[in-house]
């Protein structure tokens, strides 16, 4: 999401999470999660409320809608995106590494993909593309882009608008470059290492 608003950061990694690593995480962010943000004094570890906070200081990258109606839609499905789709997050964890065909995808993680899906299509519809909100990426691309990692990582079918969004989403430099850099990472999280 930084990289969208154009504004200079250096990123710090972080090690994958773990007991010696938990005081250091708290040290960095109350949550205990990342990513977070540090600016001019401002400690922001919320992925929200970091994206809310750069439209502001970065209005020229357009990281929310200039219109009213679209841009609490944007809020509504980036806020979705943040706070839901539990069962897809815990069927389908993020993994950079590798590529599984036929995985089996258990009905509640499939509902949370089909909505994905829905509010795809509905905002590729509205708003005419290539993005979820016209020609530029918003807050809602940003929280979208694991998604589509999990789509391709778990071969989940897509079709027409949803597969050009995906590729679309996968071609950005952003984009490549935070793959790219995710697969140079050196830790393998144990529990992502799904077998079949």
């Amino acid at each position: 999401m930084v990289k969208l608003s154009g504004l200079p950061f250096e990123e710090i990694a972080v090690e994958s999470d773990s007991l010696e690593n938990r005081a250091e995480l708290l040290l960095l962010s109350p949550s205990i999660l990342v990513p977070r943000l540090d600016h001019q004094g401002l400690k922001i570890w919320d992925t929200l409320a970091i994206g809310e906070y750069l439209n502001e200081i970065c209005p020229e990258a357009k990281l929310l809608p200039t219109n009213m109606k679209q841009r609490v839609h944007c809020r509504s499905i980036s806020g979705e995106m943040h706070s839901g789709f539990a069962s897809m997050r815990a069927s389908l964890p993020m993994n950079l590494k590798v590529k599984l065909n036929n995985f089996k995808v258990w009905s509640k993680a499939q509902q949370d993909i089909q909505r994905i899906l829905t509010i795809w299509e509905e905002c590729l519809t509205l708003y005419k593309g290539p993005f979820l909100f016209g020609k530029t990426p918003t807050i809602a691309d940003a929280m979208f882009a694991p998604v589509v990692t999990r789509f391709q990582t778990y071969n989940i079918p897509l079709t027409g608008m949803c597969l050009q969004y995906s590729n679309t989403i996968l071609a950005m430099p952003q984009m490549q470059e935070w793959v790219m850099g995710a697969l140079q990472e050196p830790d393998d999280i144990e529990e992502l290492d799904v077998e079949f």
